[in-house]
C-alpha cells in the first residue's frame, strides 16, 4: 500500500512537470489530486439555511489557494437545495480577477463537494450565494500580503491650505486635505472627518471647505479593508473675515409649523426654523434660546419643541464682519394630543312649516337637521337622504314642497371617522291652496344632469319654478326626432341661462350630453334610460347582497352563480323609481336537466333601512315585489310572469322558449297595475289589493299583505349555482 502510494506521488509530480494537470474552469469543479498544490484552502460550506452559510472564511494571505465549496448532507443540507458561490467580479471597489462560479448539489455527481485552484491578490474579494427561487447571501474575502492577518492601521495626515493674515489665522476660508496610506497590505477602505468635538463622522472625498469664521477644529480618521481603524487626529486653525466695510446686521425671520387645533395651538410639537440673509459680507453664524432666560445655541436645524405648555424661541445672527441683528422672537402653545374620539356625533332633526288640522304641513315643510359632537374631534359632515334615495351633503335646511308623504333620512360623521347611525323623520305635504306643488315631472335625485344615458358633469340643481333640472329637460314627452328634441333642451337651457340657474359653460355642457344622446333619432328606443349596458363602469354601478353573485362576460351580459353559492340580490342602487317600464332579456343557463330560476325585484326600499331584516336581499322580498323568471314546468307553482307569492301564471302565455334562448322582458308598472310582457306578448296583469299606502308584512310569509311602496329601487335575484340566468341591456323608462 505504502508503495502505491508513492508511485502516485511520483506521477502526479511528473504530470505537473509535463504541464498535463488541469484546474478546474468557472463552474466545473473536481477534487484537488494533492493538497500541496495550492499554498492554502479556504473552505464554504452551505446548509439548509438560506441567510447565510454554514462556514465561510473572512481573511487570507495572497497566493495559490485551493477553494473548496461544499454542499451536502454531510454539511447540514437536509433539504436537498442547490447553492452556488460565486465570486463577483462586476463590481470595481472588489477585486476582479477571480471569475468564480460553482453550483454545488447534494446530488450531484460530486456529492456535492467541488474544488478550484484560484491565485489570490491582495485586497477584497465580494462573494454570494444564489439560492434559485429564494434570493442571495453573500459576505467579504479580505486577503493581506505576506503569511499573516493585516493588524495595522493605516498612517493618516492632513493639510491646511488658505491666505493667512499675521496672526496665523485664515482670511475668508481654509481648506483642511486628508490623506491615508496602509502598509498592513489589505489598503485604505476609507477615510472619515468630523467638525468640532462633537460632530459626526462623514466621508472624506474632497477638501473640507471651512468658511464660518471662529476657531474650528477637523477630526479625521482612515480604516483598512481588514477593518483596523487609525487613531483619531485632529487639525485646530481660525477663519477670520477678509477685510469689509460691512456693518450692516443680518436680516432674521422664523416660522412655526406642526399640526394645529381649532383654537390655533400646536398639537404634540411645534417646529421652529429660522432663516437669515446678508448682503454684505454674508451669515456666519445664527443662533436660537428657549425662554426668556434660556442660554444661546447655535441654530445648525430646525427646533422642534414637543413640551406642553406656551413657549418663545428667540433668534439672532452674526454675519462675517462681526455684525450682530437685534433679538426676534417667536410665540406659540403646545398642546397634547386629544384622546381618541370613539363617539359618533349626536344628530337632529326640526320640520317647519303651516299644517292643518290632521298635522299635514301646507304646500311645503322645511327640514333643517343639526349635529353635535362629544368625542371631541368635531363634526366633518351631515347627509342628508329623500325618500330613500342617495345620500346627499347637508349644507342648508332642505325644502320639501311635493305633495305626499315624505321620509328624510340623515346621520353624521366626525373627524376621527365616526358615523352616527342614520334616523329619519317622516311627513306629509298638501296642496294648501297658497303656493301650488310645482309642475315637475318625475323627481330626479341625481347629483348631476343627465340627457338619456350621458352625463353632462353640471349640478342637477333646483331652478327658480322649483324642479330640478334633470326634471326640466326630460320632460317625459316621446319626441318624434332628435331635431324637436335639441330645440326642446335649447328653450330650457335658454330660460336657466337667463335666470342665472346655469352658467355658459354649463349651457354648453348640457347641450354636447343633448347631441350625443341621440334621443329622437331613428333605432333609438325613446325615452328608456340604459343602466346595464354591458360595460364595466355600467355593471359597478350595481351591488351585490345576501348569497350568491352575478358575473359580467365578455359579450356583455352578466350571469348568476359564477363565484358562490347562496341566494343573495344584485340591485340598482343610483334611483328609485315609481311608474315605469323596465326591459331587459334574459337567458337560462341552467347546466343539464336544471332549469334557471330567478326574478326581477321592483319597488323595494334601500335595503339598508331594515336592519331587523338578517339578510338585505329579504327586503326586496317582504317589502317589493318580485316577477318570477322560471321556465320549469314542474316544481314551484310560480312559473315566469308571475308576481311571486301573490298572482300565479302558468307557461302557457307567450310559450317556453329553448334553453339558451334570449328572452325579451318588459315589466311595466302603472300606480298598483302590473302588465308582464314577454316576447312581446302580454302573459300576465296583476293589481296590488292594498293600494298605494304601505304597510308593512305582518310576517315572514310575503303572501300575507298584497300592498307594497308605490316607488322603489330595482334587482336581480341570485337563486343558485345550479339556476343559472343570464341577463342583458336592461333599460328603464319612467311613466
Amino acid at each position: 500500500m505504502r508503495e502505491r502510494r508513492l508511485w502516485a506521488a511520483l506521477l502526479a509530480a511528473l504530470l505537473m512537470m509535463l504541464g498535463l494537470t488541469s484546474t478546474p474552469a468557472s463552474g466545473r469543479t473536481e477534487e484537488p489530486q494533492d493538497q500541496a498544490a495550492a499554498a492554502q484552502v479556504l473552505t464554504w460550506t452551505a446548509g439548509d439555511d438560506i441567510t447565510k452559510y454554514t462556514t465561510a472564511p473572512q481573511t487570507t494571505v495572497a497566493g495559490p489557494t485551493t477553494l473548496v465549496f461544499e454542499n451536502s448532507a454531510a454539511t447540514g443540507n437536509t433539504m436537498g437545495m442547490p447553492h452556488t458561490l460565486t465570486f463577483d467580479v462586476s463590481d470595481p471597489e472588489y477585486n476582479n480577477d477571480v471569475p468564480l462560479n460553482i453550483l454545488a448539489n447534494p446530488s450531484d455527481d460530486q456529492g456535492g463537494k467541488h474544488t478550484a485552484e484560484v491565485t489570490l491578490t491582495p485586497g477584497r474579494y465580494r462573494y454570494y450565494c444564489t439560492i434559485p427561487g429564494h434570493g442571495q447571501m453573500q459576505g467579504i474575502l479580505v486577503v493581506t500580503e505576506g503569511t499573516g492577518e493585516d493588524t495595522t492601521a493605516p498612517e493618516t495626515a492632513s493639510e491646511v491650505i488658505g491666505t493667512k493674515n499675521s496672526q496665523g489665522a485664515y482670511v475668508g476660508s481654509a481648506s483642511v486635505s486628508v490623506s491615508a496610506t496602509d502598509t498592513g497590505g489589505s489598503g485604505v477602505e476609507r477615510i472619515e472627518y468630523a467638525i468640532g468635538d462633537t460632530g459626526a463622522w462623514l466621508p472624506y472625498t474632497t477638501p473640507v471647505v471651512i468658511d464660518q469664521v471662529g476657531a474650528h477644529k477637523v477630526r479625521y480618521r482612515a480604516v483598512d479593508k481588514a477593518g483596523n481603524t487609525a487613531a483619531e487626529k485632529s487639525v485646530e486653525f481660525s477663519v477670520v473675515a477678509p477685510p469689509t466695510d460691512d456693518t450692516t446686521a443680518p436680516e432674521t425671520s422664523a416660522t412655526v409649523a406642526g399640526e394645529r387645533n381649532p383654537q390655533g395651538d400646536y398639537v404634540s410639537m411645534a417646529t421652529v426654523t429660522v432663516s437669515a440673509s446678508d448682503t454684505g459680507s454674508g451669515v456666519n453664524t445664527m443662533e436660537y434660546a428657549l425662554g426668556d432666560s434660556g442660554a444661546w445655541q447655535p441654530y445648525t436645524a430646525p427646533v422642534m419643541v414637543h413640551e406642553v405648555d406656551t413657549h418663545t424661541v428667540r433668534y439672532r445672527a452674526t454675519d462675517k464682519a462681526g455684525n450682530v441683528s437685534a433679538e426676534k422672537s417667536v410665540g406659540f402653545t403646545v398642546v397634547a394630543p386629544p384622546a381618541d374620539d370613539t363617539t359618533p356625533p349626536v344628530t337632529g332633526v326640526t320640520v317647519e312649516g303651516d299644517r292643518n288640522s290632521a298635522g299635514a304641513y301646507l304646500n311645503g315643510a322645511k327640514v333643517t337637521v343639526s349635529a353635535t359632537d362629544h368625542g371631541g374631534s368635531g363634526v366633518a359632515a351631515i347627509e342628508y337622504s329623500l325618500d330613500g334615495g342617495a345620500y346627499l351633503a347637508y349644507s342648508a335646511p332642505v325644502l320639501v314642497d311635493r305633495a305626499g308623504t315624505h321620509t328624510v333620512t340623515y346621520r353624521a360623521s366626525d373627524m376621527a371617522g365616526n358615523t352616527a347611525a342614520a334616523r329619519s323623520v317622516s311627513f306629509t305635504v298638501v296642496s294648501g291652496g297658497g303656493v301650488p306643488a310645482p309642475n315637475c315631472a318625475e323627481y330626479d335625485e341625481r347629483l348631476t344632469v343627465f340627457v338619456g344615458t350621458v352625463d353632462s358633469g353640471v349640478p342637477n340643481r333646483v331652478t327658480n319654478n322649483r324642479c330640478r333640472i334633470n326634471e326640466l329637460i326630460e320632460d317625459e314627452k316621446e319626441w318624434t326626432s332628435h331635431a324637436l328634441f335639441l330645440k326642446h333642451v335649447k328653450s330650457v337651457l335658454d330660460g336657466l341661462l337667463r335666470e342665472g340657474v346655469v352658467d355658459q359653460r354649463e349651457y354648453d355642457a348640457v347641450q354636447e350630453a343633448a347631441g350625443e344622446s341621440g334621443i329622437g333619432k331613428p333605432g333609438q328606443t325613446e325615452g328608456y334610460r340604459t343602466i346595464l349596458d354591458g360595460t364595466a363602469d355600467s355593471f359597478a354601478k350595481w351591488q351585490q347582497v345576501g348569497g350568491g353573485s352575478f358575473g359580467l362576460n365578455a359579450d356583455g351580459s352578466i350571469t348568476s352563480g359564477t363565484a358562490k353559492a347562496g341566494l343573495g340580490m344584485l340591485w340598482f342602487p343610483e334611483r328609485k323609481y315609481g311608474d315605469f317600464s323596465l326591459r331587459l332579456q334574459w337567458r337560462d343557463d341552467a347546466p343539464g336537466t336544471s332549469n334557471a330560476n330567478s326574478g326581477v325585484f321592483v319597488r323595494f326600499p334601500w335595503v339598508q333601512e331594515h336592519p331587523e331584516e338578517a339578510r338585505p336581499e329579504w327586503v326586496a322580498i317582504k317589502y317589493g315585489h318580485e316577477v318570477q323568471v322560471l321556465d320549469r314546468p314542474d316544481g314551484d307553482m310560480y312559473k315566469t310572469g308571475s308576481v311571486y307569492g301573490f298572482d300565479r301564471v302558468g307557461l302557457a302565455g307567450a310559450g317556453v322558449t329553448q334553453k339558451g334562448t334570449w328572452n325579451d322582458y318588459e315589466i311595466r308598472v302603472v300606480d298598483q297595475h302590473y302588465s308582464v310582457y314577454r316576447n312581446g306578448v302580454l302573459i300576465n296583469e296583476f293589481d296590488n289589493t292594498g293600494g298605494q299606502e304601505f304597510t308593512p308584512p305582518r310576517s315572514d310569509d310575503p303572501g300575507t299583505d298584497g300592498r307594497r311602496f308605490a316607488s322603489g329601487y330595482l334587482g336581480l335575484q341570485v337563486h343558485g349555482t345550479t339556476d343559472v340566468v343570464s341577463y342583458r341591456d336592461i333599460r328603464i323608462k319612467e311613466l
